[in-house]
């Protein structure tokens, strides 16, 4: 008999999220992790960042508050103590996601994993090795920046957002991030908040190029007009030193040009983490950077699976959370019960960005019959009362059955208001039968019922 009937490599949201259910189902289950428990998401990435947005618009709103009668004058900023916060949310999260492993009597295995059978993991730690058998295994390492070949991407002053969330913490006077997605968009909001010249550089022609063209167009002007410089079309050719600073040379419409600043970011994505993953010839098939599963999430190797950023191009830690259950479920014979065709998108700028399903231009590009409505929020009264930028909410439904399909919803609160829309496309709902919901005044939310009042009035 094996040690274990599942092993799972990384204890991040969704090797966490597959430990704990396939435990609860009754399996004897092991998670290997070789930092702190996690992942990514939990301790460099979406949890700090967003302790750290919280700081920053606290500081916005004190300072920006005359509208609302409020005048600050002696308001500083502590960079130490905002990284000490994010800190320990971090570790407060993950002591309590320690201590769900433990109630769940799932072994926590420290040290670095690396698969030299089917059924074998080798763990090196600091207390020397061990090796484990289990009868299938899970495989969560998640992603790691990517690091193009630029040059002078090694120089000192040059990180990534991995190592920036990992340092101390410094109020920077000026920073070039190059890349804007979400990573480029929401480190350019958090450093903008408090004060540092911020240029953002980006090889597409927007902002959030794989979203809504109206997302990106308009958080564009709307960070422009907070004094952020935004490049787009720009292609940066390398980075040198200028100075106590550093250069960032790129060319934008064929025309060289430079942006200087105190430090760069690096944010122009992730990749899968597989760094002695696998041993001698155990290889499974790659689908480009990623590992190529089939629909119950298993490699090419009989009894490995794989989830999360590792083989998916979907990197969100919901999507790794829902597939880590989902892989346990059908593990344990069971089926998932997650639409894992809806998957919701959220950016921590200011305002607030969600999506989910298709824009309007990508359904017609794929000869789907679409029409969208929209509601901008200049009259919302929430929106009147935070003295809130240029925010709206769209909505796409098919023009033949009227089932919604998708939405874009830039406004505050809007990743929490998203999984309305999630719902009703896994549900198949009609514009007609969301327009019923009554949605409560006065609230950001109440504007989505415009926007479907519009989508209905465009499908006729």
């Amino acid at each position: 008999m094996n040690d274990y009937q599942l092993i799972v490599v990384g204890a991040g949201p969704g090797g966490y999220a597959g430990a704990i259910r396939a435990a609860k189902l009754g399996l004897r289950v092991a998670v290997v992790e070789n930092r702190e428990t996690g992942g990514t998401c939990l301790n460099r990435g979406c949890i700090p960042t967003k302790a750290l947005l919280h700081s920053s618009q606290i500081y916005h709103n004190i300072c920006t508050g005359q509208h609302s009668g409020i005048h600050a004058e002696t308001v500083h900023v502590d960079m130490e103590a905002i990284f000490d916060h994010k800190r320990q949310v971090s570790e407060k999260l993950s002591a309590g996601m320690e201590a769900m492993l433990k109630n769940a009597k799932v072994d926590l295995i420290r040290g670095t994993g690396t698969i030299v059978a089917s059924d074998t993991i080798r763990v090196t730690g600091t207390h020397g090795e061990g090796t484990y058998t289990a009868d299938d295994i899970l495989v969560a390492t998640g992603s790691v920046p990517a690091r193009p070949p630029i040059p002078g991407l090694d120089l000192p002053g040059v990180m990534t957002s991995d190592e920036l969330l990992e340092g101390p913490g410094q109020l920077y006077r000026s920073m070039v991030i190059i890349g804007g997605g979400v990573i480029g968009v929401e480190f350019a909001t958090f450093y903008n908040d408090l004060g540092c010249d911020v240029t953002v550089i980006e090889g597409m022609d927007r902002l959030l190029p794989t979203m809504d063209r109206e997302l990106g167009q308009n958080l564009a002007l709307i960070l422009k007009k907070r004094g952020v410089k935004i490049f787009t079309g720009s292609m940066v050719q390398n980075i040198t030193q200028d100075g106590n600073g550093l250069a960032v040379n790129f060319i934008a419409k064929n025309v060289p040009d430079v942006a200087s600043g105190e430090t760069v970011l690096c944010a122009i994505g992730r990749k899968p983490y597989l760094e002695n993953l696998f041993s001698g010839n155990l290889i499974p098939e790659m689908n480009g950077r990623s590992i190529r599963v089939d629909e119950r999430y298993q490699t090419s190797i009989p009894h490995i699976y794989a989830i999360g950023d590792v083989s998916s191009k979907v990197q969100l830690a919901h999507v790794a959370t829902a597939q880590g259950t989902a892989c346990a479920d059908m593990l344990c014979g069971r089926k998932n019960s997650v639409d894992m065709n809806v998957v919701p998108s959220c950016i921590y700028s200011r305002p607030e960005i969600a999506v989910v399903g298709m824009t309007e231009r990508e359904a017609k590009d794929a000869g789907i019959p679409v029409k969208s409505g929209k509601c901008t929020l200049f009259g919302n009264a929430r929106t009147v009362i935070i003295d809130g930028d240029r925010s709206f909410m769209k909505v796409v439904a098919r023009a033949d059955n009227r089932q919604i399909i998708g939405a874009q919803l830039m406004c505050e609160h809007s990743p929490d208001m998203i999984s309305e829309i999630a719902q009703a496309m896994a549900n198949h709902l009609t514009a007609e039968q969301l327009v019923l919901a009554m949605r409560p005044h006065p609230t950001f939310e109440e504007a989505l019922t415009d926007a479907l009042e519009d989508l209905l009035d465009k499908l006729g």
